[in-house]
């Protein structure tokens, strides 16, 4: 874990530390390579001459001012890729609250990078960044304490979420994830674990989470976890689409776009990620987190097209595309999480559902698909203040068609190839009672931070639901 502390005087600042500032930043010292840095239009970054600090970095003053872009972010991030020390001195006087999440977080995050899954041969004399100190003016001590006490717990989960999702899928699978799972609540007394393996599935009639994790010799899990940071209230749910990796099944995938399909699993691994951050906070509220496993494989068991499947809630799908799964196991997860809490306050499922909703929305937002207009409004409104934000899409009987099925109550996708993402949040919506308020988030391209031709996990939107919770309890 990253240490911080906050300072009121650049002076109490440790010596051979990184100082990352704005031009416009008082305490800076009055020095002629200061100077000379202050007259450059752009980013200012020198490692000679700069003592006492090993580095000193100037971003202008517009990066730190822009809360509808991480350009200030980005402006860091090659900064650390090569740290110059272990401590990071950042002035974050006079900068929008959104801003400071976003920097906070990224950060914090730098506790965890690929080269922790000892799969590479790495340098181990290598620089990591330990400690973040905050120059802050004095009257906001208090306040940011909070913040920063709240973005560290938000980038614990986020980290929590992308160390089991950068693992290779042949390590996690669903059975890897219950046990990682298991291992990571039992550090918090307030959470606690059920979990439903193959035949259990069976049994309480998970028929579309079955029917994608049949073909796989890892087989499906069902997991719960419940979280009680109060003893009784209503209980707000989670639902997260865990494929381990994704195939296509008999609809294949040509082999590029598999290359990410151990991603598939990150809407799971951002729920259990949230309840780490949840119990870490001891937030006064009640939650269950269910993750819905599979691995979406090719073999002699896997389903097929023309498949049609049960539902837990007893509707019937026919499966006419086998690399539309994750809306399969979302539905059956979402069906039986109301049937455990009937008076839910609300069910947000995520997943990394569709590639639409790239097209549509880029990498920067998530989709967001709802009927109950105060969710929609407490979502957005949650996303603007965290920085990590969403855009809704349309939603409505409108949708009908595409779901349609000649054999079947619904099929899986829709034959005119029109409309993917909302088309799937459609069918989604039927296994959720109209009597509970609920919300799907598409993180298709948010999931993901892509850099350098890459692809890791981001721990998005751990920060929108967790700033959406906050935002609940302080009305």
């Amino acid at each position: 874990m990253i240490a911080y502390q906050l300072i009121t005087a650049l002076s109490k600042a440790n010596a051979n530390s990184h100082l990352i500032a704005r031009p416009s930043c008082a305490q800076l010292p009055d020095t002629a390579l200061i100077s000379e840095m202050r007259q450059l239009n752009g980013v200012a970054d020198t490692r000679f001459g700069c003592a006492p600090f090993a580095r000193i970095t100037l971003l202008p003053d517009a990066l730190w001012q822009d809360s509808l872009t991480d350009d200030v972010v980005n402006a860091i991030r090659p900064l650390l890729a090569s740290p110059a020390s272990e401590e990071v001195v950042i002035d974050i006087t006079h900068i929008p609250d959104t801003v400071l999440f976003q920097v906070l977080r990224f950060l914090f995050n730098q506790a965890w990078q690929l080269s922790d899954l000892q799969l590479k041969k790495t340098d181990e004399n290598a620089i990591r960044l330990c400690r973040i100190t905050a120059l802050c003016i004095p009257e906001e001590i208090d306040r940011l304490e909070t913040i920063f006490r709240q973005q560290q717990a938000i980038a614990n989960g986020m980290t929590a979420a992308r160390r089991l999702a950068d693992l290779p899928s042949d390590r996690c699978t669903p059975q890897f994830v219950v046990e990682a799972a298991q291992t990571m609540c039992a550090a918090f007394p307030t959470l606690r674990c059920e979990i439903l393996d193959e035949q259990q599935i069976v049994e309480q009639g998970l028929g579309l989470l079955h029917a994608v994790g049949k073909g796989a010799s890892c087989p499906p899990r069902l997991l719960a976890i419940h979280y009680d940071g109060i003893l009784d209230g209503p209980v707000r749910c989670y639902v997260g689409k865990g494929i381990t990796f994704d195939t296509g099944g008999l609809w294949l995938k040509e082999g590029a776009g598999m290359y990410t399909m151990k991603y598939d699993m990150c809407g799971a691994a951002n729920v259990l990620g949230m309840l780490l951050t949840v119990a870490e906070l001891g937030l006064p509220v009640r939650i269950m987190g269910v993750l819905a496993l599979a691995e979406n494989a090719i073999g002699p068991d896997a389903m097929q097209p023309g498949t049609v499947a049960r539902a837990c809630n007893g509707l019937t799908v026919e499966i006419n595309n086998t690399d539309a799964e994750g809306r399969l196991v979302l539905a059956d997860a979402i069906a039986w999480t109301s049937q455990c809490h009937p008076q839910a306050r609300y069910i947000i499922d995520m997943a990394t559902l569709t590639g639409a909703v790239v097209k549509a929305l880029g990498y920067e937002l998530s989709g967001l698909m709802t009927q109950n207009e105060p969710l929609r409004q407490a979502l957005t409104e949650a996303g603007k203040q965290s920085g990590d934000e969403v855009w809704s899409l349309p939603l409505d009987v409108r949708l009908k068609k595409q779901t349609h099925s000649a054999i079947a109550d619904l099929c899986n996708t829709p034959t005119n190839n029109a409309a993917i993402s909302a088309s799937a949040a459609w069918l989604l919506h039927h296994f959720c009672p109209p009597s509970i308020p609920w919300a799907h988030l598409d993180i298709s391209g948010t999931a993901l931070w892509r850099e350098n031709g890459r692809s890791v996990a981001s721990g998005r939107p751990i920060p929108l639901l967790v700033e959406h919770l906050l935002g609940e309890l302080a009305r």
